[in-house]
């Protein structure tokens, strides 16, 4: 498509967008909604509340249904790992694979080989 087609197909949409924004804009719904959001948000402010504590409040079985979620969920936290070299006496920590010299290690040895040289730390 050239860039002059381009532009008018732009134009157009521009143009169809506008119209469809004046005629929301004039659409009653639309303007109690925005009422009341604006009324609901000045509130909680007043109160110093969220809408995880609106939510709470209007209906308290969601909590136990989980539909508001409370406390979030954290992943466990990796395990030192400390890797041995026989071969060469080195020692790496790492709680990751993704250890360069490790990476080496286990092209050169194998992976199975290079995870019998770990220990567990913490």
């Amino acid at each position: 498509m050239s860039l002059i087609n381009e532009f008018r197909e732009t134009k157009e949409r521009i143009k169809e967008l506008e119209n469809r924004l004046a005629n929301l804009s004039q659409d009653s719904n639309l303007q109690k909604e925005l009422e009341f959001e604006e009324k609901l948000r000045a509130l909680m402010a007043e109160y110093n509340k969220s809408l995880r504590d609106i939510t709470v409040i209007i209906d308290p079985q969601a909590a136990e249904r989980g539909a508001v979620k409370t406390k979030t969920r954290t992943r466990k936290p990796r395990q030192t790992k400390q890797y041995n070299n026989p071969h060469t006496g080195a020692v790496i920590e790492t709680k990751g694979g993704n250890h360069k010299i490790l990476k080496e290690w286990k092209a050169k040895w194998g992976g199975d080989t290079v995870e019998s040289w770990v220990t567990l730390l913490d």
